[in-house]
Protein backbone atom coordinates (compact mmCIF):
# COMPACT_ATOMS: atom_id res chain seq x y z
CA UNK A 1 0.00 0.00 0.00
CA UNK A 2 1.11 3.64 -0.71
CA UNK A 3 2.50 5.27 2.16
CA UNK A 4 0.92 8.31 2.32
CA UNK A 5 -2.49 6.28 2.42
CA UNK A 6 -1.48 4.84 5.69
CA UNK A 7 -0.09 8.01 7.38
CA UNK A 8 -2.55 10.53 7.87
CA UNK A 9 -1.08 13.63 5.23
CA UNK A 10 -0.65 17.38 6.65
CA UNK A 11 -3.21 18.24 4.59
CA UNK A 12 -6.12 17.74 6.77
CA UNK A 13 -10.01 18.05 5.79
CA UNK A 14 -9.99 21.26 7.94
CA UNK A 15 -6.84 22.58 6.26
CA UNK A 16 -8.24 21.89 2.96
CA UNK A 17 -11.45 23.85 4.28
CA UNK A 18 -9.27 26.40 5.20
CA UNK A 19 -7.17 26.79 1.82
CA UNK A 20 -10.21 27.07 0.00
CA UNK A 21 -11.92 29.78 1.80
CA UNK A 22 -8.90 31.66 0.96
CA UNK A 23 -9.65 30.97 -2.56
CA UNK A 24 -13.10 31.72 -1.91
CA UNK A 25 -12.34 35.06 -0.48
CA UNK A 26 -9.51 36.16 -3.09
CA UNK A 27 -12.89 35.95 -5.47
CA UNK A 28 -15.00 38.00 -3.87
CA UNK A 29 -12.41 40.74 -2.44
CA UNK A 30 -11.67 40.99 -6.84
CA UNK A 31 -15.22 41.94 -6.77
CA UNK A 32 -15.54 44.41 -4.60
CA UNK A 33 -11.73 46.01 -5.33
CA UNK A 34 -13.18 46.72 -8.85
CA UNK A 35 -16.16 48.31 -7.52
CA UNK A 36 -14.60 50.39 -4.77
CA UNK A 37 -13.63 54.19 -5.53
CA UNK A 38 -9.56 53.34 -5.59
CA UNK A 39 -9.83 51.37 -8.34
CA UNK A 40 -13.39 51.69 -9.81
CA UNK A 41 -12.15 55.95 -9.57
CA UNK A 42 -14.45 58.55 -11.22
CA UNK A 43 -15.42 59.99 -14.41
CA UNK A 44 -13.63 62.99 -15.70
CA UNK A 45 -15.19 66.34 -15.21
CA UNK A 46 -15.13 69.49 -16.86
CA UNK A 47 -16.54 73.22 -16.04
CA UNK A 48 -18.48 75.90 -17.92
CA UNK A 49 -15.90 77.75 -18.47
CA UNK A 50 -13.80 74.97 -19.76
CA UNK A 51 -11.67 73.86 -17.07
CA UNK A 52 -11.29 70.47 -16.77
CA UNK A 53 -10.59 67.79 -13.92
CA UNK A 54 -8.87 64.33 -14.46
CA UNK A 55 -10.93 61.56 -13.52
CA UNK A 56 -8.93 58.67 -11.41
CA UNK A 57 -9.03 55.06 -11.31
CA UNK A 58 -10.35 52.82 -14.18
CA UNK A 59 -13.14 55.22 -15.40
CA UNK A 60 -11.01 58.65 -15.52
CA UNK A 61 -7.92 56.66 -16.79
CA UNK A 62 -9.74 55.03 -19.86
CA UNK A 63 -12.68 57.88 -19.78
CA UNK A 64 -15.40 55.71 -19.64
CA UNK A 65 -19.13 56.59 -19.54
CA UNK A 66 -21.52 55.05 -17.27
CA UNK A 67 -22.78 52.42 -19.13
CA UNK A 68 -19.10 50.99 -19.86
CA UNK A 69 -18.16 51.05 -16.27
CA UNK A 70 -20.85 49.47 -15.43
CA UNK A 71 -20.06 46.56 -18.32
CA UNK A 72 -16.54 45.98 -16.02
CA UNK A 73 -18.59 44.97 -12.81
CA UNK A 74 -20.63 42.11 -14.49
CA UNK A 75 -18.28 41.44 -17.19
CA UNK A 76 -17.47 38.56 -15.19
CA UNK A 77 -20.19 36.50 -15.46
CA UNK A 78 -20.32 35.96 -19.06
CA UNK A 79 -17.32 33.81 -18.51
CA UNK A 80 -18.88 31.82 -15.82
CA UNK A 81 -22.15 31.25 -16.51
CA UNK A 82 -20.41 29.61 -20.21
CA UNK A 83 -17.83 28.23 -18.36
CA UNK A 84 -19.61 26.66 -15.13
CA UNK A 85 -21.25 23.91 -16.92
CA UNK A 86 -17.87 23.51 -19.37
CA UNK A 87 -15.85 22.34 -15.90
CA UNK A 88 -18.64 20.61 -14.45
CA UNK A 89 -18.82 18.25 -17.89
CA UNK A 90 -15.41 18.00 -17.88
CA UNK A 91 -14.98 16.41 -14.22
CA UNK A 92 -16.54 13.45 -15.88
CA UNK A 93 -13.36 12.63 -17.56
CA UNK A 94 -10.59 14.63 -15.71
CA UNK A 95 -9.38 14.95 -12.61
CA UNK A 96 -11.67 17.70 -10.24
CA UNK A 97 -9.08 18.71 -8.16
CA UNK A 98 -6.71 19.43 -11.09
CA UNK A 99 -9.60 21.38 -13.15
CA UNK A 100 -9.69 23.39 -9.87
CA UNK A 101 -5.59 24.06 -10.89
CA UNK A 102 -6.54 25.09 -14.32
CA UNK A 103 -9.57 27.65 -13.29
CA UNK A 104 -7.12 29.34 -10.54
CA UNK A 105 -4.53 29.46 -13.25
CA UNK A 106 -6.37 31.57 -15.65
CA UNK A 107 -8.11 33.42 -12.99
CA UNK A 108 -4.16 34.50 -11.74
CA UNK A 109 -3.48 35.28 -15.45
CA UNK A 110 -6.86 37.15 -16.00
CA UNK A 111 -6.25 39.22 -12.71
CA UNK A 112 -2.53 40.28 -13.88
CA UNK A 113 -4.11 41.01 -17.24
CA UNK A 114 -6.54 43.28 -15.86
CA UNK A 115 -3.77 45.25 -14.48
CA UNK A 116 -1.56 45.55 -17.83
CA UNK A 117 -4.95 46.20 -19.87
CA UNK A 118 -4.71 49.37 -22.08
CA UNK A 119 -8.53 50.37 -22.94
CA UNK A 120 -11.54 49.21 -22.13
CA UNK A 121 -11.91 45.97 -24.37
CA UNK A 122 -9.02 44.79 -22.96
CA UNK A 123 -9.68 45.18 -19.52
CA UNK A 124 -13.59 43.87 -20.66
CA UNK A 125 -11.99 40.74 -21.81
CA UNK A 126 -9.85 40.10 -19.15
CA UNK A 127 -13.01 40.53 -16.99
CA UNK A 128 -14.63 37.93 -18.44
CA UNK A 129 -11.65 35.22 -18.06
CA UNK A 130 -12.02 36.16 -14.40
CA UNK A 131 -15.25 34.82 -14.82
CA UNK A 132 -13.72 31.16 -16.69
CA UNK A 133 -11.36 30.90 -13.89
CA UNK A 134 -13.42 31.17 -10.82
CA UNK A 135 -16.39 29.04 -12.68
CA UNK A 136 -14.09 25.85 -12.01
CA UNK A 137 -13.38 26.50 -8.63
CA UNK A 138 -17.69 27.77 -7.85
CA UNK A 139 -18.71 23.90 -9.02
CA UNK A 140 -16.34 21.63 -7.20
CA UNK A 141 -15.13 23.23 -3.93
CA UNK A 142 -18.38 23.11 -1.99
CA UNK A 143 -18.62 18.92 -3.69
CA UNK A 144 -15.24 18.29 -2.41
CA UNK A 145 -16.10 20.36 1.11
CA UNK A 146 -18.99 18.10 1.49
CA UNK A 147 -16.89 14.97 0.92
CA UNK A 148 -14.60 15.73 3.58
CA UNK A 149 -16.59 17.32 6.42
CA UNK A 150 -17.47 15.89 9.43
CA UNK A 151 -20.85 14.09 9.05
CA UNK A 152 -22.74 15.72 12.06
CA UNK A 153 -21.25 19.28 10.62
CA UNK A 154 -21.35 19.22 7.15
CA UNK A 155 -24.18 22.14 7.03
CA UNK A 156 -21.72 24.09 8.99
CA UNK A 157 -18.53 24.01 6.39
CA UNK A 158 -20.36 25.00 4.26
CA UNK A 159 -21.62 28.19 6.24
CA UNK A 160 -17.83 29.04 6.73
CA UNK A 161 -17.30 28.81 3.68
CA UNK A 162 -20.19 30.66 1.72
CA UNK A 163 -19.87 33.69 4.65
CA UNK A 164 -16.41 34.55 2.54
CA UNK A 165 -18.41 35.90 0.27
CA UNK A 166 -20.22 38.97 2.08
CA UNK A 167 -16.78 38.84 3.74
CA UNK A 168 -14.73 39.09 1.14
CA UNK A 169 -16.59 42.09 -1.09
CA UNK A 170 -16.15 44.07 2.31
CA UNK A 171 -12.31 43.59 2.42
CA UNK A 172 -12.41 44.00 -1.55
CA UNK A 173 -13.92 47.76 -0.89
CA UNK A 174 -11.52 48.38 1.98
CA UNK A 175 -8.10 46.68 -0.43
CA UNK A 176 -8.94 48.60 -3.16
CA UNK A 177 -9.58 51.64 -1.30
CA UNK A 178 -5.88 51.63 0.17
CA UNK A 179 -4.21 50.33 -2.94
CA UNK A 180 -5.46 52.34 -5.28
CA UNK A 181 -5.45 55.38 -3.16
CA UNK A 182 -2.01 55.10 -1.59
CA UNK A 183 -0.36 53.46 -5.01
CA UNK A 184 -2.53 52.66 -8.46
CA UNK A 185 -5.40 50.85 -8.82
CA UNK A 186 -3.28 48.48 -11.70
CA UNK A 187 -1.65 47.42 -8.72
CA UNK A 188 -4.88 45.93 -6.83
CA UNK A 189 -5.00 43.71 -9.38
CA UNK A 190 -1.37 42.48 -9.23
CA UNK A 191 -1.60 42.28 -5.93
CA UNK A 192 -4.27 39.86 -6.07
CA UNK A 193 -2.58 37.75 -8.75
CA UNK A 194 0.36 37.15 -6.43
CA UNK A 195 -2.00 36.70 -3.68
CA UNK A 196 -3.55 33.70 -5.74
CA UNK A 197 -0.64 32.19 -7.71
CA UNK A 198 0.68 29.67 -4.76
CA UNK A 199 -3.51 28.12 -4.82
CA UNK A 200 -3.27 27.62 -8.46
CA UNK A 201 0.99 26.11 -8.46
CA UNK A 202 -0.93 24.22 -5.26
CA UNK A 203 -3.23 22.67 -8.02
CA UNK A 204 -1.15 20.82 -10.14
CA UNK A 205 1.99 20.10 -7.85
CA UNK A 206 0.10 18.60 -5.26
CA UNK A 207 -1.28 15.00 -4.99
CA UNK A 208 -4.80 14.89 -6.51
CA UNK A 209 -7.83 14.53 -4.61
CA UNK A 210 -10.56 11.87 -5.71
CA UNK A 211 -14.20 13.25 -5.77
CA UNK A 212 -17.15 11.00 -5.15
CA UNK A 213 -18.75 10.04 -7.98
CA UNK A 214 -15.80 10.25 -10.11
CA UNK A 215 -13.34 8.19 -11.28
CA UNK A 216 -10.58 8.21 -14.19
CA UNK A 217 -9.84 6.10 -16.40
CA UNK A 218 -7.23 3.91 -14.23
CA UNK A 219 -3.94 3.18 -15.99
CA UNK A 220 -3.49 -0.55 -15.40
CA UNK A 221 -7.11 -0.15 -17.25
CA UNK A 222 -5.45 1.38 -19.99
CA UNK A 223 -2.26 -0.91 -20.56
CA UNK A 224 -4.75 -3.75 -20.44
CA UNK A 225 -6.33 -2.15 -23.78
CA UNK A 226 -3.17 -1.11 -24.89
CA UNK A 227 -1.71 -4.44 -24.84
CA UNK A 228 -3.58 -6.53 -27.39
CA UNK A 229 -2.58 -3.93 -29.71
CA UNK A 230 0.82 -3.85 -29.33
CA UNK A 231 1.60 -7.45 -29.89
CA UNK A 232 -0.84 -7.44 -33.33
CA UNK A 233 1.24 -4.93 -34.74
CA UNK A 234 4.57 -6.97 -33.71
CA UNK A 235 2.95 -9.97 -35.48
CA UNK A 236 1.74 -7.70 -38.34
CA UNK A 237 5.26 -5.88 -38.48
CA UNK A 238 6.86 -9.81 -38.83
CA UNK A 239 4.85 -11.27 -41.47
CA UNK A 240 4.79 -8.30 -43.60
CA UNK A 241 8.12 -6.47 -42.42
CA UNK A 242 8.55 -6.39 -46.24
CA UNK A 243 5.48 -3.83 -47.24
CA UNK A 244 6.25 -2.11 -44.34
CA UNK A 245 8.63 -0.26 -46.32
CA UNK A 246 6.44 0.58 -49.35
CA UNK A 247 5.87 4.12 -48.85
CA UNK A 248 2.81 4.08 -50.37
CA UNK A 249 1.23 1.96 -47.85
CA UNK A 250 2.81 4.31 -45.28
CA UNK A 251 1.50 6.75 -46.25
CA UNK A 252 -1.87 5.09 -46.22
CA UNK A 253 -1.38 4.26 -42.64
CA UNK A 254 -0.58 7.87 -41.45
CA UNK A 255 -3.58 8.91 -43.20
CA UNK A 256 -5.44 6.26 -41.18
CA UNK A 257 -3.66 7.02 -38.01
CA UNK A 258 -4.97 11.05 -38.48
CA UNK A 259 -8.02 9.73 -39.73
CA UNK A 260 -8.81 7.93 -36.51
CA UNK A 261 -7.56 10.53 -34.34
CA UNK A 262 -9.75 12.90 -35.85
CA UNK A 263 -12.44 10.34 -35.63
CA UNK A 264 -11.74 9.88 -31.77
CA UNK A 265 -12.06 13.38 -31.02
CA UNK A 266 -15.10 13.98 -32.72
CA UNK A 267 -16.83 11.03 -30.64
CA UNK A 268 -15.05 11.95 -27.69
CA UNK A 269 -16.69 15.68 -27.98
CA UNK A 270 -19.85 14.10 -29.08
CA UNK A 271 -20.02 11.72 -25.70
CA UNK A 272 -19.65 15.10 -23.64
CA UNK A 273 -22.23 16.58 -25.04
CA UNK A 274 -24.58 13.47 -24.89
CA UNK A 275 -23.50 12.92 -21.26
CA UNK A 276 -23.80 16.74 -20.43
CA UNK A 277 -27.43 16.89 -21.75
CA UNK A 278 -28.34 13.24 -20.04
CA UNK A 279 -27.16 14.83 -16.76
CA UNK A 280 -29.00 18.19 -17.40
CA UNK A 281 -32.44 15.88 -18.11
CA UNK A 282 -31.88 14.08 -14.82
CA UNK A 283 -31.50 17.77 -12.60
CA UNK A 284 -34.71 19.76 -14.58
CA UNK A 285 -36.69 16.48 -14.03
CA UNK A 286 -35.76 16.11 -9.79
CA UNK A 287 -38.73 18.03 -8.41
CA UNK A 288 -36.81 18.61 -5.34
CA UNK A 289 -33.72 20.70 -7.25
CA UNK A 290 -36.13 22.63 -9.50
CA UNK A 291 -37.90 23.71 -6.31
CA UNK A 292 -34.80 24.51 -4.57
CA UNK A 293 -33.25 26.43 -7.24
CA UNK A 294 -36.45 28.42 -7.75
CA UNK A 295 -36.69 29.93 -4.26
CA UNK A 296 -32.89 30.24 -4.37
CA UNK A 297 -34.03 32.67 -7.68
CA UNK A 298 -36.42 34.35 -6.15
CA UNK A 299 -34.24 34.95 -3.10
CA UNK A 300 -31.01 36.14 -5.12
CA UNK A 301 -33.46 38.30 -7.10
CA UNK A 302 -33.92 40.85 -3.61
CA UNK A 303 -30.30 40.42 -2.55
CA UNK A 304 -28.67 41.37 -6.05
CA UNK A 305 -31.05 44.29 -5.78
CA UNK A 306 -30.40 45.44 -2.49
CA UNK A 307 -26.69 45.58 -2.85
CA UNK A 308 -27.13 47.44 -5.65
CA UNK A 309 -29.66 50.19 -4.78
CA UNK A 310 -29.43 49.58 -0.82
CA UNK A 311 -27.77 52.56 -0.34
CA UNK A 312 -29.24 54.35 -2.56
CA UNK A 313 -32.62 54.16 -1.60
CA UNK A 314 -31.64 54.45 2.05
CA UNK A 315 -29.91 57.91 1.11
CA UNK A 316 -32.85 59.13 -0.25
CA UNK A 317 -35.44 57.64 2.31
CA UNK A 318 -33.63 58.50 5.65
CA UNK A 319 -31.12 60.86 4.26
CA UNK A 320 -28.10 58.87 5.52
CA UNK A 321 -24.97 60.70 5.02
CA UNK A 322 -22.54 58.05 4.84
CA UNK A 323 -24.98 55.02 3.47
CA UNK A 324 -22.37 52.86 1.35
CA UNK A 325 -20.45 52.22 4.59
CA UNK A 326 -23.87 52.00 6.97
CA UNK A 327 -25.33 49.39 4.50
CA UNK A 328 -21.59 47.73 4.25
CA UNK A 329 -21.32 47.32 7.68
CA UNK A 330 -24.69 45.61 8.50
CA UNK A 331 -24.20 43.66 5.42
CA UNK A 332 -20.59 42.04 6.95
CA UNK A 333 -21.67 41.40 10.19
CA UNK A 334 -24.87 40.13 9.30
CA UNK A 335 -23.89 37.98 6.28
CA UNK A 336 -21.08 36.52 8.49
CA UNK A 337 -23.33 36.23 11.63
CA UNK A 338 -26.20 34.96 9.52
CA UNK A 339 -24.59 32.78 7.16
CA UNK A 340 -22.58 30.88 10.19
CA UNK A 341 -25.83 30.38 12.09
CA UNK A 342 -27.58 28.58 9.33
CA UNK A 343 -25.46 26.17 9.21
CA UNK A 344 -25.20 25.09 12.72
CA UNK A 345 -28.93 25.44 12.71
CA UNK A 346 -29.11 22.74 10.41
CA UNK A 347 -26.91 20.27 11.77
CA UNK A 348 -28.50 20.73 15.29
CA UNK A 349 -31.80 20.38 13.78
CA UNK A 350 -30.24 16.98 11.86
CA UNK A 351 -29.05 18.05 8.21
CA UNK A 352 -31.56 16.48 5.74
CA UNK A 353 -33.23 18.27 2.95
CA UNK A 354 -36.91 18.10 4.70
CA UNK A 355 -34.96 20.03 7.85
CA UNK A 356 -33.64 22.19 5.70
CA UNK A 357 -36.77 23.69 3.27
CA UNK A 358 -38.18 24.00 6.72
CA UNK A 359 -35.11 26.17 7.99
CA UNK A 360 -34.83 28.23 4.80
CA UNK A 361 -38.76 28.48 4.27
CA UNK A 362 -39.37 29.98 8.19
CA UNK A 363 -35.82 32.08 8.25
CA UNK A 364 -36.93 34.05 4.50
CA UNK A 365 -40.40 34.67 5.53
CA UNK A 366 -39.66 36.12 9.22
CA UNK A 367 -36.57 37.83 7.36
CA UNK A 368 -39.15 39.14 4.66
CA UNK A 369 -41.66 40.47 7.94
CA UNK A 370 -38.53 42.10 9.27
CA UNK A 371 -37.03 43.86 6.29
CA UNK A 372 -40.45 45.29 5.02
CA UNK A 373 -41.19 46.34 8.11
CA UNK A 374 -37.57 48.33 8.01
CA UNK A 375 -38.72 50.04 4.82
CA UNK A 376 -42.42 50.74 6.74
CA UNK A 377 -40.12 52.52 9.81
CA UNK A 378 -40.15 55.78 9.77
CA UNK A 379 -37.12 56.60 11.14
CA UNK A 380 -33.26 55.68 10.43
CA UNK A 381 -32.89 53.98 13.73
CA UNK A 382 -35.65 52.13 13.62
CA UNK A 383 -34.91 51.00 10.16
CA UNK A 384 -31.53 49.66 10.90
CA UNK A 385 -32.43 47.77 13.28
CA UNK A 386 -35.02 45.71 12.10
CA UNK A 387 -33.53 45.66 8.86
CA UNK A 388 -30.51 43.69 10.67
CA UNK A 389 -32.40 41.62 11.81
CA UNK A 390 -34.08 40.62 8.67
CA UNK A 391 -30.91 40.28 6.68
CA UNK A 392 -29.49 38.15 9.34
CA UNK A 393 -32.59 35.50 9.03
CA UNK A 394 -32.14 35.71 5.14
CA UNK A 395 -28.89 34.97 5.26
CA UNK A 396 -28.81 31.89 7.36
CA UNK A 397 -30.41 30.26 3.97
CA UNK A 398 -26.92 30.39 2.33
CA UNK A 399 -25.34 26.74 4.22
CA UNK A 400 -29.17 25.30 4.12
CA UNK A 401 -29.48 26.10 0.10
CA UNK A 402 -25.98 24.46 -1.09
CA UNK A 403 -26.36 21.15 1.16
CA UNK A 404 -29.73 20.65 -0.76
CA UNK A 405 -28.14 21.28 -3.83
CA UNK A 406 -25.46 18.97 -3.09
CA UNK A 407 -26.92 16.05 -1.29
CA UNK A 408 -30.63 16.10 -3.40
CA UNK A 409 -28.52 14.61 -6.31
CA UNK A 410 -26.58 11.71 -6.94
CA UNK A 411 -22.30 12.48 -6.21
CA UNK A 412 -21.20 12.50 -9.90
CA UNK A 413 -23.65 14.89 -10.29
CA UNK A 414 -22.79 17.28 -7.64
CA UNK A 415 -20.25 19.68 -10.16
CA UNK A 416 -23.16 19.87 -12.29
CA UNK A 417 -25.82 20.63 -9.91
CA UNK A 418 -24.00 23.56 -8.31
CA UNK A 419 -22.64 25.17 -11.90
CA UNK A 420 -26.14 25.34 -12.87
CA UNK A 421 -27.78 26.38 -9.34
CA UNK A 422 -24.91 29.73 -10.00
CA UNK A 423 -26.34 30.02 -13.56
CA UNK A 424 -29.86 30.27 -12.83
CA UNK A 425 -29.44 32.47 -9.99
CA UNK A 426 -27.64 35.45 -12.28
CA UNK A 427 -29.46 34.78 -15.08
CA UNK A 428 -32.99 34.67 -13.68
CA UNK A 429 -31.57 36.44 -10.55
CA UNK A 430 -29.52 39.21 -9.15
CA UNK A 431 -28.38 40.28 -13.03
CA UNK A 432 -31.82 41.11 -14.36
CA UNK A 433 -33.38 42.62 -10.71
CA UNK A 434 -31.02 46.04 -10.66
CA UNK A 435 -32.29 47.45 -13.94
CA UNK A 436 -35.60 45.98 -13.20
CA UNK A 437 -35.90 47.86 -10.16
CA UNK A 438 -34.51 50.83 -11.39
CA UNK A 439 -37.42 51.03 -14.35
CA UNK A 440 -39.87 50.48 -11.22
CA UNK A 441 -38.05 52.90 -9.86
CA UNK A 442 -38.43 55.51 -12.48
CA UNK A 443 -42.07 54.62 -12.85
CA UNK A 444 -43.57 55.06 -9.07
CA UNK A 445 -41.10 57.88 -8.72
CA UNK A 446 -40.92 56.89 -4.75
CA UNK A 447 -38.04 54.77 -2.81
CA UNK A 448 -39.86 53.57 -0.14
CA UNK A 449 -42.66 52.01 -2.25
CA UNK A 450 -39.90 50.63 -4.94
CA UNK A 451 -38.04 48.91 -1.52
CA UNK A 452 -40.89 47.57 -0.42
CA UNK A 453 -42.46 46.14 -3.57
CA UNK A 454 -38.95 44.11 -3.85
CA UNK A 455 -38.97 42.98 -0.59
CA UNK A 456 -42.35 41.45 -1.30
CA UNK A 457 -40.43 39.19 -3.31
CA UNK A 458 -38.80 37.67 -0.66
CA UNK A 459 -42.13 35.89 0.72
CA UNK A 460 -41.65 33.90 -3.01
CA UNK A 461 -39.12 32.69 -2.17
CA UNK A 462 -40.36 31.28 1.35
CA UNK A 463 -43.64 29.78 -0.31
CA UNK A 464 -41.33 28.20 -2.97
CA UNK A 465 -39.26 26.56 -0.22
CA UNK A 466 -42.01 25.48 1.87
CA UNK A 467 -43.44 23.71 -1.00
CA UNK A 468 -40.35 21.38 -0.83
CA UNK A 469 -40.69 20.41 2.49
CA UNK A 470 -43.90 18.13 1.54
CA UNK A 471 -41.97 16.89 -1.40
CA UNK A 472 -40.99 13.34 -1.17
CA UNK A 473 -36.89 13.65 -0.73
CA UNK A 474 -33.69 11.28 -0.72
CA UNK A 475 -30.29 12.00 0.33
CA UNK A 476 -28.10 10.67 -2.54
CA UNK A 477 -24.94 11.68 -1.11
CA UNK A 478 -23.93 7.73 -0.25
CA UNK A 479 -25.58 6.64 -3.62
CA UNK A 480 -23.52 4.58 -5.59
CA UNK A 481 -22.03 6.39 -8.64
CA UNK A 482 -22.19 4.53 -12.00
CA UNK A 483 -18.40 4.24 -12.28
CA UNK A 484 -17.56 2.49 -9.53
CA UNK A 485 -13.69 2.90 -7.96
CA UNK A 486 -11.84 -0.40 -8.90
CA UNK A 487 -8.94 -1.65 -6.50
CA UNK A 488 -5.99 -0.61 -8.88
CA UNK A 489 -6.99 3.43 -9.04
CA UNK A 490 -8.39 3.26 -5.36
CA UNK A 491 -4.40 2.34 -4.43
CA UNK A 492 -3.03 4.54 -6.57
CA UNK A 493 -4.77 7.51 -6.42
CA UNK A 494 -6.41 7.55 -2.94
CA UNK A 495 -7.40 10.84 -1.20
CA UNK A 496 -4.63 12.52 0.78
CA UNK A 497 -7.44 13.52 3.21
CA UNK A 498 -9.10 9.97 3.31
CA UNK A 499 -6.90 9.05 6.70
CA UNK A 500 -7.21 12.56 8.05
CA UNK A 501 -11.30 12.69 8.29
CA UNK A 502 -12.74 13.36 11.52
CA UNK A 503 -15.22 11.14 12.84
Amino acid sequence: MDDSTSQPSWFTPKRLLGIFCVINLLNYVDRGAIASNGVNGSLRTCTKTGICSGGGGIQGDFNLNYFEDGVLSSAFMVGLLLASPIFASLAKSHNPFRLIGVGLSVWTFATAGCGASFNFWSIAIFRMLVGVGEASFISLAAPFIDDNAPVSQKTAWLAIFYMCIPTGIALGYVYGGLVGGHFHWRFAFFGEAILMLPFAILGFVMKPLSLRGFVPKSKSVETKTIAPEVEDSHVSNSVHGLLVENEELTSLGDYTLKKSSLSKVTSNILDQASRFWKDMKVLLLDKVYVINVLGYIAYNFVIGAYSYWGPKAGYAIYHMSNADLLFGGVTIVCGILGTLSGGYVLDFMNSTISNAFKLLSVATFLGAIFCFSAFCSPNLYGFLALFSVGELLIFATQGPVNFVCLHTVKPSLRPLSMAMSTVSIHIFGDVPSSPLVGVLQDYVNNWRESALILTSVLFLAAGIWFIGIFLPSVDRFNEDSEHQVNAAYRSDIRPLLEQAVEP
